[in-house]
């Protein structure tokens, strides 16, 4: 089983994950690293040359190899839900997280983080703010589909963030016990 972090950019997937595994004592990946590092250029350069269509394809390439593992926290890219065979390989071999943010949240974090440029390339041709808007009403309800529980990250550190999903992870566990026991 893996623990899958889920949710739009800034939402503290890759902040939260480290932390997750660390409590668990958990290997952890973040999938758009990896496929920033098999590819030997940033999430930007591949954009730029080949387009959205191929990033998804090798994206979708990562996380059927990461999920072919056991016991690993995954960071994911914030589109990986467009893809329903993507959800089905989260679904299959883990559990699935959202981490949720309001716009103007992602928004401030999203101008602070000095890395967004490489990693984050814009995915419109909107302003900042008004991308954050449209494509978070279009991703939204694919995130909660795919979701087997919800943190809103606005107000929390890092380490509450981390306590609510330990807590959804050991209420998870219980339902799955009880249903196995069930059959």
């Amino acid at each position: 089983m893996n623990i899958y972090l889920i949710g739009y950019r800034c939402t503290g997937k890759t902040s939260v994950s480290t932390e997750i595994g660390r409590r668990l004592g958990w290997p952890v990946l973040d999938a758009d690293m990896e496929l920033v590092q098999e590819q030997g250029r940033s999430i930007a350069d591949i954009v730029a040359a080949d387009g959205w269509s191929t990033f998804r394809a090798m994206e979708k390439t990562v996380l059927k190899r990461i999920s072919a593992m056991e016991r690993r926290v995954v960071a994911t890219g914030g589109g990986v839900i467009l893809d329903p065979e993507n959800v089905a390989e989260m679904k299959k071999s883990g559990i699935i997280v959202l981490l949720k943010a309001r716009p103007d949240t992602i928004y401030q974090r999203l101008t602070g983080d000095r890395n967004t440029g490489q990693f984050r390339p814009a995915l419109t041709n909107q302003s900042q703010y008004d991308e954050i808007v449209s494509t978070l009403s279009t991703r939204q309800p694919l995130y909660e589909a795919a979701m087997d529980f919800c943190v809103e990250t606005d107000t929390l550190t890092i380490a509450e963030v981390c306590d609510r999903i330990m807590d959804g992870i050991k209420e998870k566990m219980k339902v799955t016990k009880v249903k196995s026991e069930l059959k």
